[in-house]
């Protein structure tokens, strides 16, 4: 009889481990599906209507003019946004609306030192600056209020010691990363 009482509670506890088992299950699967529901998990915030976008040339309207710098802002820009969201390229009535331009260019010092031999001052680090205006123009109908006009800035350090001409194109293709995430995200992760 003793037997029989150990097998049954044995038996009580397997079956109620599986039903525990069984209830998180559904009980985070229905979570997920519920989460899920509210939230896209690729952070986008662009509404289901929103199927097209026009991405105009950014020109270089900066002081100091690099021949190359517009073209691959514009190359980096478009393919951000056709190559990392469902959004189709248009010429005419875009649901989205993105043009603007370079309004700052410039290479700089940022640190002085003195000079080792003869003691005069000279930069030991140099910073590439670039500023972009942007006009962000939302036309999908009750999203309107979305549109903006913002400048993004960002920049790099590099040592002085770097030859220009050979660093140049590296730094510009860092700080227009960064331009362009600033940008991306305020429009389609709406951060």
């Amino acid at each position: 009889m003793k037997k029989m009482f150990i097998a049954f509670s044995d038996w009580l506890l397997a079956v109620r481990s599986r039903f525990l088992v069984l209830g998180s299950r559904v009980f985070f699967g229905s979570l997920l599906l519920i989460l899920s529901s509210c939230y896209s998990f690729t952070g986008s915030s662009l509404s289901l209507e929103t199927e097209t976008i026009q991405i105009k040339e950014f020109i270089n309207t900066s002081a100091f003019v690099n021949p190359s710098l517009a073209q691959q802002f514009n190359i980096d820009i478009q393919n951000r946004f056709l190559q990392r969201t469902t959004l189709k390229g248009t010429t005419e009535n875009p649901d989205i609306l993105i043009e603007g331009e370079i309004t700052d260019y410039r290479i700089m010092p940022v640190t002085i030192s003195s000079g080792a031999n003869n003691g005069a001052a000279q930069a030991s680090q140099n910073k590439l600056v670039m500023s972009v205006k942007v006009h962000y123009e939302n036309n999908v109908k009750g999203e309107e209020y979305k549109s903006f006009d913002k400048t993004y800035t960002d920049e790099a350090v590099f040592g002085s010691n770097l030859d220009i001409n050979s660093i140049e194109a590296s730094q510009i293709k860092v700080v227009n990363e960064r331009i362009i995430n600033k940008i991306f995200n305020d429009i389609v992760a709406n951060w």
